[in-house]
């Protein structure tokens, strides 16, 4: 028991520490009540405008963001640390949280004339509520969020004030005042209240309150024990274990940094157990989490936002995430069991997993809230009505079992979980609406497709590789979903239009760069959450996931140049040449990085592997024939020459390693 909860608090330091949303006042007095009236009321809200229907955007953006910024100003402290020593909440703060409220919902109390103010002009009063929303809603996302964000959404204002003076003929324009900007971002749909946070409204806040219920049915817990149960015998196989069960936690958390202290806790001490190092260890714990947020049904907030941006069902965006989740996850799996065959660990004894057939008997009934998801969606139903039933099946499923089922007083506790989980997300995606309203206001998106097409000279490789660094360093500082809203407004339409890329294939391409942005050092937080947990070193912790992970900087190229694999003109035959391609290069990419594949690879071996991997990529017959000659030529090599100098070497470095 006390080892449980010396766990559990090493738990909550490192979320602080990796985490920002975890940094909230835990002692808050009598506003606790209102915490809970606003928290409970917003959970409500949505639940009941999701049966029966939705208010008008704007003003269902309002409520939804209006009550997010005054739960956050009452959360979370103006600086990191004050939570711990805050005994209540103070009076600036309290001032903060009823000013946003009211200059947010100021747009449904004059709903009518602030629509007419578009034609007459906006009033003095109304400028400086667009101002202070503006400046509360930065301030509120910096607390919540972190800094870059914020960064980043100041210099595109200030670019939008002073374009006019910048001498790079590509990106000036002639500059906007300040109230047309803070009117246009406040009370126009380009700007704040415009597609992301209006899909935050409508979809994602359900699909992560369901979220939030599933997890009170202590699902983790099934989904670990099945991972073990699946794949804890075979080599590698508490490694093997961590990467299925986060794949299977990442279809409800969606979250990196989460998800990876989560099931890091229980997976990181065993895959060390085992003989991994705490590096790779915590490295296996943050690829594995990370990809969580492109795996279907539910994946990152982002994926509802790219379902509006193409003008396309969920279903389709899920089925199109089907293939490359697989990919990515089947990658890492193939990197653990390559370092599992040099370092020479094997499955766990049979006798120490748990029973499958058990499991599903007494445990399988957890799966139907997904079930229900993923099926009311495919039959054709809005995403919005499938959250309402996957949150009904899974309310219903926390009463079968006694330590589950909720009496008031933990209904109350979860209906305002939900809206607490969602406040990073709210504020993130309403920040991020300032950058798209700011790069639709001043053309900035036409600017950066100019400057892409210029530096890539109309090569497509190139302008992939650029937009891939934009994505990765945007993705440093913003939370996936903005990262998404930026790189889909300015990027994504530049591979479109340009070039030709398939929609879809071009919006999964700038997703999966911002998601991996999580374990790509310098700034990698689900690695340096990993780290804290396995005492590991933080930037080796990130060396070793984009090792493992180096699928996830494939595949996005394997499905601009094949979009097959987003299920584009699909056809069976094509699917499975592609499919099987994929994975052949993927394995001989793994085995590069790793340095294993019958045995312990030279440094020539390697590189060969490495070019041969990347050959199968391209989707041309000749090249594929080529580097699947060269990865035969390398594993001949490996299995019936230099064996004995190469089992040498490789005990030699497991002894080093031991």
């Amino acid at each position: 028991m006390i080892e449980n909860e010396k766990i559990d608090q090493e738990t909550k330091e490192i979320l602080e520490k990796y985490d920002k949303e975890s940094n909230y006042r835990v002692k808050i007095g009598k506003w606790a009540w209102i915490v809970t009236f606003l928290g409970v009321s917003l959970t409500l809200f949505h639940i009941y405008t999701g049966y029966f229907s939705t208010l008008p955007s704007q003003q269902q953006g309002a409520v939804h963001l209006g009550t997010a910024l005054g739960i956050i100003f009452l959360l979370f402290p103006a600086k990191k640390g004050l939570q711990k020593k805050q005994k209540s909440v103070p009076w600036y703060d309290v001032v903060l949280a009823f000013t946003a409220m009211y200059v947010t919902y100021h747009k449904i109390i004059f709903f009518d004339s602030i629509l007419q103010s578009r034609v007459s002009g906006y009033g003095t009063f109304d400028i400086i509520v667009s101002v202070l929303g503006i400046l509360l809603l930065l301030e509120a996302t910096r607390r919540t969020v972190g800094v870059p964000i914020i960064i980043v959404a100041s210099v595109t204002i200030l670019y939008a004030i002073f374009g006019n003076h910048i001498p790079t003929q590509i990106l000036s324009h002639p500059g906007f005042s300040i109230d047309r900007i803070a009117t246009n971002l406040w009370y126009r749909e380009s700007g704040v209240f415009g597609t992301p946070i209006q899909i935050s409204a409508k979809f994602i806040f359900l699909f992560l309150f369901f979220g939030v219920i599933l997890v009170h049915t202590k699902i983790g817990k099934f989904f670990n024990d099945l991972a073990f149960s699946l794949t804890g015998r075979f080599t590698g196989g508490t490694a093997k274990a961590a990467v299925s069960a986060s794949a299977l936690q990442g279809m409800v958390s969606g979250s990196s940094v989460g998800n990876t202290v989560a099931s890091g806790s229980f997976t990181i001490p065993m895959m060390k157990k085992a003989g991994f190092k705490p590096e790779f260890a915590a490295a296996t714990e943050a690829s594995a989490s990370t990809g969580g947020q492109i795996m279907p049904p539910l994946m990152g907030a982002a994926a509802f936002i790219m379902m509006e941006y193409l003008g396309v069902s969920y279903a389709t965006v899920m089925l199109a995430a089907i293939v490359p989740a697989s990919l990515y996850f089947t990658g890492i799996f193939i990197g653990t069991h390559f370092e599992a065959k040099k370092l020479g660990i094997f499955g766990l004894p049979k006798a120490d997993l748990p029973s499958f057939k058990k499991l599903m008997t007494r445990y399988g009934y957890m799966l139907l809230p997904l079930f229900v998801i993923v099926g009311t969606i495919m039959v054709g139903f809005t995403p919005q009505r499938a959250a309402l039933m996957g949150i009904a099946a899974a309310f219903l499923v926390s009463f079968v079992r006694k330590e589950t089922r909720m009496n008031f007083r933990e209904i109350i506790n979860v209906l305002e979980q939900g809206a607490r989980v969602a406040l990073p997300v709210i504020a993130a995606v309403a920040t991020a609406g300032i950058i798209a309203g700011v790069v639709s206001i001043t053309g900035l998106g036409a600017k950066f497709a100019s400057g892409i097409i210029a530096l890539s000279s109309g090569h497509l490789f190139l302008a992939l590789f650029f937009t891939m660094i934009a994505c990765i360093i945007l993705g440093m500082g913003l939370p996936t979903t903005a990262n998404y809203v930026v790189t889909a407004t300015v990027a994504a339409p530049a591979l479109i239009n340009e070039f030709g890329v398939a929609p879809i294939a071009a919006h999964m391409f700038v997703f999966y760069f911002g998601i991996v942005a999580d374990i790509t050092p310098p700034v990698c937080l689900a690695a340096y959450a990993g780290a804290g947990i396995a005492r590991a070193n933080p930037f080796k912790t990130g060396v070793n996931a984009v090792k493992l992970a180096i699928a996830a900087f494939i595949i996005p190229y394997i499905f601009i140049y094949n979009p097959i694999l987003v299920l584009v003109d699909v056809t069976p035959v094509k699917l499975i040449i592609a499919l099987s391609t994929a994975i052949v290069g993927m394995s001989a990419v793994s085995s590069s990085m790793i340095g294993f594949l019958v045995r312990k690879s030279y440094l020539w071996e390697r590189i060969i592997l490495l070019g041969a991997g990347l050959m199968l990529i391209i989707p041309h017959l000749t090249s594929s024939i080529v580097g699947l000659l060269l990865i035969a030529m390398i594993w001949v090599i490996q299995k019936f020459f230099n064996h004995d100098a190469g089992e040498k070497e490789m005990n030699s470095t497991m002894q080093t390693g031991n």
